[in-house]
């Protein structure tokens, strides 16, 4: 079995998760935390990491079982195969999200098109191109897991 990727319906990441979930399926929805400003007031909630994706670990005989599910559009590909992420992928980005020790970053120096190699943390030894460097944001393109990572910072020193 391996975790594949599905493209789903904007904004039902979650609810096909739920649905899934219940067909006894093994998935991962990555959520993240983030405030939200409304007119009359502020409120903390749950969005995905990965806009539209939703992770499935299931077997190749099963894969048309998901297309039962309201909200699922599509299996993602790459290069024309089915893309696959690897359990340490995966593993990683469980890490990275449980791991709240970091509270604040200091950008310097950086450029978009640089080439970095990250030197501690859970994605230590990944080697990564920068993408866009914002006044509150940094966006990293992490070629060995196949993704961007954007990092919010909280403050700035």
């Amino acid at each position: 079995m391996s975790w594949n990727v599905l493209y789903t319906k904007p904004r039902t990441e979650k609810k096909v998760a739920e649905r899934l979930r219940d067909e006894n399926l093994e998935i991962f929805c990555p959520l993240v935390k983030e405030v939200r400003q409304w007119s009359d007031r502020k409120k903390k909630v749950e969005i995905p990491l990965f806009n539209s994706y939703v992770f499935v670990k299931i077997k190749e005989k099963q894969r048309n079982v998901v297309f039962n599910c309201p909200g699922v559009v599509r299996y993602l590909y790459w290069l024309g195969k089915p893309a696959i992420v690897r359990d340490d992928e995966i593993d990683t980005i469980k890490k990275w999200l449980n791991n709240e020790s970091y509270d604040s970053f200091k950008v310097e120096n950086l450029n978009r098109g640089d080439r970095i190699k990250i030197k501690s943390g859970v994605f230590k030894d990944n080697e990564g191109i920068i993408e866009y460097v914002g006044n509150d944001h940094l966006k990293l393109l992490l070629s060995s897991l196949g993704c961007a990572v954007i990092v919010k910072l909280k403050e700035l020193a």
